[in-house]
């Protein structure tokens, strides 16, 4: 009579272990009901206590809060919000590169506008009918100096040429109007003026100082504008599959496992982040020549170019040219007439003062050039600011707000549950990807949008070094060596030929910290437990059963 209440003592606390721990397991979903509808999703399906997680193809399949279609949609839900991430980091970006094109492109122009005005003011009372019978000829000129700031394909060497050239001309007849003066006498006389200098050094000294400061404001306003479109293009280059796989186990996976005031691990948040923007990374190598160049162009700005000297002056070394040939008329008339013979009398007769009128140069006052220098001054701080976009973006992204700080680096969310992130965070680029844990990439099909970024990049700073030395490069002219556009041959052949497979037979193991399971384990330990239970129940069972018959 001893056995049967030892043995119906053992069923009672089989029943009662069982039905501890199925409790122990079903725990309220209330937390995460409240933050999926704060995401904007119905609460219709969602459990009100944990359930099993074997439908899980995303996040850890132990007791979760969620269904398949609460982890698709929180998988929809962390690629917009990552898109948006990515949209914000990209903003400060272009925020800095279109407000430095803007207020350079602001002052340059508004240099040229001061000079013309100046001209237009200035040139009536000192040069009267050369200047109102010629207003076309210095529109032109300052019209064709827009259009090569612009970008237009004009050489400006000859555009100088061909203006001086014209005003050589007129400025001639205008001065010597008791003579017939034909279009072959002019061709000799044009011919002989490199020789009679007839005003001076100033175009020899514009042209070279023009055309070495039109450069590098052309190039450095190009390569702001070139940088701002770059960021913008790759900004919106789309996730892969892989990518929005691994954002949304980094982001919502801890809430589906109940742990909705857990963050995920800063080295965690960086491995996933490198694979998603490993191609962005090898940006890096091009983007930081291009802000090394424009740095170094902006240099020109000031010294024997002097961009506010040269352009904003321009009127008055027009003016300063043609005084020198007023000063000098009779010996300039003695050369040509000596080159090219003396013309014939005209049978017009030639009267007004207006023609024998002479002006002095134009005497601005300069421009001290401290706009200039703050404007650059900023400019070059602000550049080197973003020189490490492309590489700094994991720790943008991977900031405070979103991740655990160093101190709890045992509490954080490690992707498979609260603890320390064991594996080594990768380097930057698509070929230090190869074992990245978190992340399937393939390192052998670079994103060809971001390519095609790099092409530019490399364009626009060969143009900015040519620019430095004073060289004009057109676009299509710009690069001898650019890579990057074929199919796919971004992958070193020393990293591609040791690529990995990742499929699940040769991926490398993911490590982890052991989780801490607390009567809670994954789906494996719970249903290593579940039989025992049984096997105990159904044995004392059976002896009680053989006891009752007795």
């Amino acid at each position: 009579m001893h056995f049967f209440p030892g043995g119906f003592w053992l069923l009672c606390v089989a029943a009662s272990s069982a039905r501890g721990d199925s409790g122990s397991k079903a725990k309220s979903c209330t937390e995460v009901r409240q933050f999926y509808a704060t995401k904007g999703f119905s609460l219709h399906g969602v459990p009100q206590a944990e359930i099993s997680g074997e439908h899980l193809r995303i996040c850890p399949q132990g007791y979760t809060c969620c269904t398949s279609e609460m982890e698709e949609n929180f998988a929809k839900k962390s690629q917009s919000e990552f898109e948006d991430m990515m949209t914000e980091a990209s903003r400060s970006a272009q925020v800095t590169l279109t407000s430095q094109y803007k207020n350079f492109d602001g002052y340059f122009q508004d240099l040229l506008n001061k000079s013309e005005k100046a001209l237009y003011d200035t040139f009536p009372s000192m040069y009267g009918e050369l200047y109102s019978q010629n207003v076309k000829l210095f529109k032109d000129l300052y019209s064709e100096l827009r259009r090569y700031y612009r970008g237009s394909n004009i050489n400006l060497e000859e555009a100088l040429n061909e203006f001086w050239t014209r005003l050589l001309e007129r400025l001639f007849k205008l001065m010597n109007p008791q003579y017939h003066i034909t279009d072959e006498y002019l061709d000799c006389m044009v011919k002989h003026s490199e020789q009679h200098k007839p005003f001076g050094e100033v175009p020899r000294d514009l042209k070279l100082k023009a055309t070495r400061a039109f450069i590098a404001v052309r190039s450095y306003v190009q390569g702001l504008s070139v940088g701002s479109d770059v960021v913008k293009k790759v900004s919106q280059v789309s996730l892969s599959h892989e990518c929005t796989r691994a954002i949304m186990k980094l982001v919502y996976c801890p809430y589906c496992r109940g742990m909705s005031s857990v963050k995920p691990c800063n080295n965690y948040c960086h491995n996933v982040m490198k694979g998603c923007l490993a191609n962005q990374a090898d940006l890096d190598t091009e983007w930081r020549n291009l802000i090394d160049s424009m740095l170094l162009v902006a240099d020109r700005f000031d010294g024997p170019s002097n961009v506010d000297t040269v352009i904003g002056t321009i009127h008055s070394r027009i003016a300063e040219a043609i005084s020198n040939m007023q000063e000098n008329r009779e010996s300039i008339t003695a050369k040509v007439f000596q080159g090219c013979g003396n013309p014939k009398i005209s049978t017009k007769a030639s009267s007004g003062e207006d023609k024998k009128r002479r002006g002095k140069a134009v005497t601005d006052d300069k421009s001290s050039g401290l706009g200039l220098e703050k404007l650059v001054s900023d400019a070059k701080g602000k550049l080197r600011d973003i020189k490490d976009y492309w590489v700094a973006l994991p720790s943008t992204i991977c900031n405070e707000k979103i991740t655990s700080s160093s101190v709890n680096e045992d509490k954080c969310w490690n992707g498979m549950a609260k603890g320390r992130y064991l594996p080594e965070v990768m380097g930057d680029g698509l070929a230090n990807q190869i074992n990245n844990p978190e992340v399937e990439v393939d390192i052998t099909k670079p994103d060809m949008t971001i390519r095609q970024q790099i092409m530019q990049l490399k364009i626009m700073t060969n143009r900015l070094r040519n620019a430095y030395n004073g060289n004009d490069v057109d676009f299509q002219d710009a690069s001898d060596d650019i890579s990057g556009s074929g199919s796919g041959d971004g992958c070193p052949d020393e990293v591609c030929g040791k690529r990995l497979s990742k499929n699940p037979s040769t991926r490398q193991p993911e490590v982890h910290a052991i989780p801490n399971q607390s009567g809670r384990g994954v789906k494996g330990a719970s249903s290593k437990f579940l039989p025992s239970s049984l096997l105990i129940f159904l044995s004392v069972a059976v002896i009680a059963t053989q006891y009752l018959r007795r």
